[in-house]
């Protein structure tokens, strides 16, 4: 079986250029080049010496999803190879599908032993590198079993000279040491929030997507460093924003419910509950609470109002527990003993919650505890 299918390859990239505008934002902006690439300089700097040395190791990307791992060795390929030579000289296989012994021993074996095709001119009028090799890309090879990984040190050694490998995975403690030993290592770390606010800033300009810095700091908020995730997320709320007419302005709060996580005034509201004064981040949530005159909850009847009115919201106990656990250790003017109850409370109750307990006794729980440990120190 020939893995070199020119006609199959042009009518491929032929079709998915038919229309980009319906492809994801996530495919459309994903970097061409390895300067495109946001946020990860030192794996960028020292790949961008390969391309002018044409001298690359066996290579193994691991990091947080959404970091840029896959994209930067499909750039640098890109930019080695060129768009005629893309194909016949990069195989990309997702280990977590094809992730057996036998992928191993068929597949790669026989793209890693076939000799690279001399140099063909570029259809763009651009001069390529084009090194005599290929690369393979095992995605997420942490996945591969331990049988395949072990079929992979030999080919590696043995073809090392037309073939290089990239394994790119998320828990590099999940690739036997030995394969690793064989591989140059490049951590990718979770993107700041400037890096993703840039990013995700360039692609609602490109999109004419109006991104306000509220919505902007909930995306990256609900991100967690993941930029595919933000970008997945901006794509959506862009497309809830103009299914309406006139378009509405994606808010902060559209963000949150497309992410999943409970909206900030909603957390706000429950932790008010607990005798936590809020920052003056949360308005209003609708939720009525019967407050004393010092602005505090009246302790059992307001804490079990705002549970039931948080499990009739439909929202997550696990979800507003872990929000509520980053709210009050960032409360400034909470002390250190407050915190530490608090935290030992929430750790109970996710333990509770993994193990099929009720949400709203837990969430009830976790407000009566929460409160009595906040009042008792106050």
């Amino acid at each position: 079986m020939s893995f070199f299918q020119p006609q199959a390859t042009k009518a491929a990239q032929k079709q998915s250029a038919i229309d980009p505008q319906h492809q994801p934002w996530v495919e459309k902006y994903r970097p061409k080049t390895i300067d495109d690439v946001s946020a990860q300089e030192h794996t960028v700097a020292v790949l961008r010496k390969t391309l002018t040395s044409s001298n690359l190791p066996h290579m193994l990307f691991y990091g947080p999803p959404g970091t840029g791992k896959t994209s930067t060795i499909l750039a640098l390929a890109r930019q080695l190879f060129g768009p005629d030579n893309f194909r016949s000289r990069v195989l990309e296989l997702n280990a977590s599908d094809e992730r057996g012994i036998s992928i191993v021993r068929e597949k790669i074996k026989n793209f890693a032993r076939q000799t690279p095709r001399a140099q063909a001119v570029a259809s763009d009028g651009k001069t390529y590198p084009c090194p005599p090799y290929k690369i393979i890309i095992l995605d997420e090879a942490d996945s591969m079993t331990q049988d395949a990984q072990a079929a992979l040190r030999r080919i590696m050694e043995l073809y090392a000279r037309i073939t290089r490998f990239c394994l790119v995975c998320n828990y590099v403690t999940r690739i036997i040491e030995p394969l690793a030993s064989r591989c140059s290592k490049f951590r990718f770390k979770p993107l700041d929030p400037s890096a993703t606010s840039a990013r995700l800033a360039q692609i609602a300009a490109a999109e004419n997507v109006p991104l306000s810095p509220g919505t902007a700091a909930a995306l990256v908020a609900t991100s967690h460093g993941d930029l595919r995730r933000a970008i997945t997320y901006l794509q959506s709320a862009a497309r809830l924003a103009t299914s309406v007419a006139p378009p509405a302005p994606i808010t902060p709060r559209d963000v949150q419910e497309i992410a999943g996580v409970v909206p900030d005034d909603v957390v706000v509201g429950f932790a008010g509950a607990l005798g936590i004064e809020p920052l003056g981040t949360g308005g209003g949530d609708g939720m009525d609470v019967d407050v004393d005159a010092g602005g505090k909850a009246t302790g059992f009847d307001g804490v079990r109002k705002k549970a039931k009115a948080i499990i009739r919201e439909g929202y997550s106990a696990s979800q507003i527990i872990a929000q509520l656990h980053d709210y009050v250790v960032a409360h400034p003017t909470l002390t250190a003993r407050q915190k530490a109850r608090c935290a030992m409370v929430f750790a109970e109750a996710d333990k509770a919650l993994c193990d099929g307990a009720d949400e709203e006794l837990w969430i009830l729980e976790v407000g009566l505890r929460a409160h009595k440990a906040i009042a008792s120190d106050s």
